[in-house]
């Protein structure tokens, strides 16, 4: 099961570096730095962190292989939820009602925490090979 969440959320780090790259390229081109924090949490949670639960994943075995699913599924949502909701929160482009991109936000980031608190778990339930 880590296996094939590892290549999983290294995929999806790997769509985020490439997002979070191409907004500092155009924020660079164009002198408008308005979009750092999107991009900083693109390139923070979506590249960095995605990538190096992958790898954990990729390394170690995990004892009860559904908190993999869990903590999977829910930082993927999670990243997204954030970065969407935080894209819409300061730049509104489809005119939404302020309340609902409001929620969307807090939903996303709210999902990324318990993302990172099922990861805590996760570290306490690895396999250990005994030399």
């Amino acid at each position: 099961m880590e296996k094939v969440w590892s290549i999983r959320l290294i995929r999806f780090s790997a769509i985020f570096g490439f997002i979070g790259t191409f907004i500092g390229s155009q924020m660079a081109g164009s002198m408008d730095y308005s979009l750092r924090p999107l991009h900083a949490h693109i390139l923070l949670v979506g590249w960095l962190s995605a990538f190096a639960w992958g790898i954990f994943y990729k390394v170690y075995t995990v004892k009860f292989k559904k908190l993999v699913t869990i903590h999977s599924g829910l930082a993927m949502a999670g990243t997204l939820g954030l970065t969407v909701g935080m894209w819409m929160y300061n730049l509104n482009p489809f005119d939404l009602n302020q309340t609902f991109v409001t929620v969307f936000f807090i939903i996303g980031g709210s999902l990324l925490l318990l993302a990172f608190f099922v990861f805590i778990l996760i570290t306490f339930f690895i396999e250990t090979k005994d030399n």
